[in-house]
């Protein structure tokens, strides 16, 4: 579902991603991990098609994110860590705008179905500008989900977030995984990572220092920590400049 061979991505003499090569197949979810400036946001950037590759092939659901923008863009939800949406809009025409962007069809009903899950259906004719910064997470998490991408990229989609927004998000996640789509998502909150993602990325630098399962990746790293947990694991891998590539 989600390609990515050879990527590289350089700004001008400052390269961010060097040879990353991975795929993301239905019904997975993939943890990317790294510290900051490691190349996670460039590669979810894209993926989505906002940034051109410096060289390499990045395709989603069967598009090539070069040659065929739209296709691509159309298979795919991308939600960054400060969503972009429009102040003076309500929830309402926020939906109602994303759905006639995509061609939703019964858009309504999902619609009503995504507030509830959210539990921001009491919001409906709120401004986005009256809302919180964890309910604006919300709203942009429903207008992603609206079209039922078949791809879903997520950037640090926790900020700001509530305890029962966190649990209802990460439940979104494993039903969406469930349905047949390819996951990946960026954050620093490794326990969350671990939780629900099959697969992880570890990158430091803009190179991939792990690829793997999360099985996979503890029998890795388990000889080297009693706990092998994420957290152990993710030191021991930007720490030693370990690069391992699971198959």
């Amino acid at each position: 579902m989600i390609e990515v061979d050879d990527f590289h991505k350089a700004f001008s003499d400052q390269i961010a991603v060097s040879q990353l090569t991975f795929q993301v197949c239905p019904g997975q979810t993939l943890g990317l991990i790294g510290p900051n400036g490691a190349g996670k946001t460039t590669t979810l950037r894209a993926l989505a098609g906002i940034l051109p590759a410096s060289r390499g092939r990045l395709a989603v659901a069967g598009c090539d994110v070069r040659l065929d923008p739209i296709g691509a863009k159309a298979r795919l939800a991308f939600v960054p860590d400060e969503p972009p949406l429009f102040h003076d809009l309500t929830v309402a025409e926020h939906l109602a705008f994303f759905a006639s962007v995509y061609g939703v069809q019964d858009a309504s009903s999902k619609a009503r179905r995504l507030l509830e899950q959210f539990e921001l259906e009491r919001k409906y004719d709120t401004p986005a500008s009256d809302l919180s910064r964890g309910m604006r997470q919300k709203l942009a998490i429903c207008c992603a989900f609206l079209h039922d991408p078949q791809v879903i990229l997520l950037d640090e989609p926790l900020t700001g977030l509530d305890p029962r927004g966190i649990r209802r998000y990460k439940e979104a996640l494993r039903e969406r995984a469930a349905a047949g789509a390819a996951i990946v998502v960026s954050s620093h909150l490794l326990a969350m990572v671990e939780d629900v993602c099959t697969h992880v990325m570890i990158l430091d630098s803009g190179k991939q220092r792990f690829l793997g399962s999360l099985e996979q990746l503890r029998e890795t790293f388990g000889s080297q920590a009693e706990d092998a947990s994420l957290e152990t694991i993710f030191f021991a891998a930007t720490s030693d400049h370990l690069q391992v590539s699971v198959t």
